[in-house]
């Protein structure tokens, strides 16, 4: 029988898995514990929930903070040097997203936060009612939610095509003055898209405006508001391999300067009385508290590293990792990759797929115990898509990006072979609801304080969010 290190060694095509990282990324060389003894390097293959550091950012952020205080209001040294980066970190983070000179650049925590901020800026419909956006069923839930709490939502199924999709959205467009239609610029579970130059031709020819959820599609390309036209962009920067803490809206001015302040607090507001507050502009006047400043430095750094990358290199890159993925993966038996559109172009390095007969969490455990390999399974805070798609029970998902080896795709597909072939060599046992080693003999890292709670850590996660159904689902 083929031992567990020989599987890990194989690779599914040569050709892709010599392809080194395009850039170096804090955590490449970690090793981490397997159930036959073996350590191995950890193949992060889960970039689509949170993507690993830049080794530019992790040492922009070094640098920095000796050099962080107070900002904006501040008389000292150190507080006019920290305004100074964060409204630096600002300028880079807009300009990286192509920020017309109008448009405003609010630094939030994530893509949630970025679009629930705007939905507090969505003009109200002449009538008084909540003004009306359109969104599709394939959003993630940072972009339907936010939306739906307004009050003003309409959701739309996404069609079996591209042009059967866009058709639709010509068509609801055309049936109510809707103020804003909100669109992925790519998908969290397939990566794939729609066209975004059509999107906004139909949008604007209705008289709405576009938020793109950039989550998924900033890292990935190369995205402009101004060459696009698209009104506003949200993005992470947990996605973007800026881990700290940071996300920006950017777009246009108008609604955020009259919008509902994000948040109350000091540093949004021009004077303040018992009986009256007199709100700032944007961005200040959504950006309450004291700000991320490392955050924002931290994700500028990344806009940085990122823009300075061959946008064809860039490309070419994970366009080869994701056929190795989906086309190693659609030729085991038994494993289906999951498609929305099937005519979309240029998809972006995401790839989800299910195992006929096998639960996606243990095909999951599987994955990680026995080979190192991180992946996502559940249904990717996208539940009406997966419904849609027959995956209630959730799927498995494999994503990759800048700091993405061949090697660890190969891996992947090997495992997966390895795991339909000749199963598991662990045994596995849910505990409330979550997958894991029975007897699991890996260990802890030394001095982390997970003694004795490593086995019940993801139980206890699941049992806290029962209500979100039957999968774990990522974060934002």
């Amino acid at each position: 029988m083929t031992t567990l290190a020989e599987l890990d060694c194989q690779t599914a095509a040569p050709d892709v898995a010599a392809a080194p990282a395009l850039l170096p990324v804090v955590g490449s060389d970690t090793l981490v514990p397997v159930v036959d003894g073996r350590s191995v390097p950890y193949a992060n293959l889960d970039v689509a929930a949170s993507a690993p550091a830049l080794r530019a950012v992790a040492d922009r952020v070094t640098e920095v903070l000796p050099l962080y205080a107070s900002v904006h209001r501040g008389a000292g040294y150190l507080s006019q040097v920290s305004t100074a980066l964060y409204e630096a970190a600002r300028a880079r983070i807009g300009e990286f997203v192509g920020a017309r000179d109008e448009d405003v650049t609010v630094v939030t925590r994530n893509t949630t936060d970025s679009l629930n901020l705007l939905a507090g800026c969505v003009p109200p419909h002449p009538d008084g009612t909540p003004g009306r956006v359109l969104v599709l069923d394939v959003e993630h839930h940072a972009n339907l939610l936010p939306w739906q709490r307004t009050g003003g939502a309409t959701v739309l199924a996404g069609g079996a095509s591209v042009a059967e999709t866009l058709s639709g959205l010509r068509t609801e467009l055309a049936r109510f003055d809707y103020a804003l239609l909100a669109v992925t610029g790519a998908s969290n579970v397939t990566g794939e898209a729609l066209p975004l130059a059509e999107v906004v031709r139909l949008a604007h020819d209705a008289g709405a405006r576009v938020v793109l959820d950039g989550a998924q599609l900033v890292p990935h390309r190369g995205f402009s508001l101004a060459q696009t036209g698209a009104d506003y962009v949200a993005f992470s920067g947990h996605k973007t391999y800026a881990p700290f803490g940071a996300g920006a809206l950017v777009g246009r001015r108008d609604w955020l300067d009259a919008g509902t302040p994000h948040l109350a607090g000091g540093g949004a507001v021009r004077q303040v009385g018992l009986d009256a507050t007199q709100w700032q502009t944007a961005p200040a006047r959504h950006e309450a508290g004291s700000p991320n400043v490392v955050g924002a430095v931290a994700l500028a750094a990344a806009c940085d590293a990122l823009a300075a990358l061959d946008p064809a290199a860039l490309h070419a890159h994970e366009a080869a990792l994701r056929a190795a993925l989906v086309d190693g993966l659609s030729s085991i038996e038994g494993v289906r990759v999951v498609t929305v559109w099937p005519d979309a172009t240029d998809p972006v390095g995401v790839v989800t797929f299910s195992v006929t007969g096998h639960d996606p969490g243990l095909v999951a455990a599987y994955l990680s115990a026995e080979h190192g390999i991180g992946v996502r399974d559940g249904r990717f805070c996208a539940h009406p898509l997966l419904a849609r798609l027959g995956y209630d029970a959730g799927a498995i998902r494999a994503s990759v990006g800048v700091g993405t080896t061949g090697a660890e795709v190969a891996r992947l597909v090997d495992a997966v072979r390895a795991y339909v072939e000749q199963g598991p060599s662990a045994r596995y046992a849910v505990v409330d609801g979550c997958w894991t080693v029975v007897d699991d003999p890996r260990p802890v890292p030394a001095g982390s304080g997970l003694e004795g709670l490593f086995a019940t850590a993801a139980a206890g996660f699941l049992a806290d969010a029962a209500a979100c159904g039957p999968a774990p689902d990522g974060p934002a």
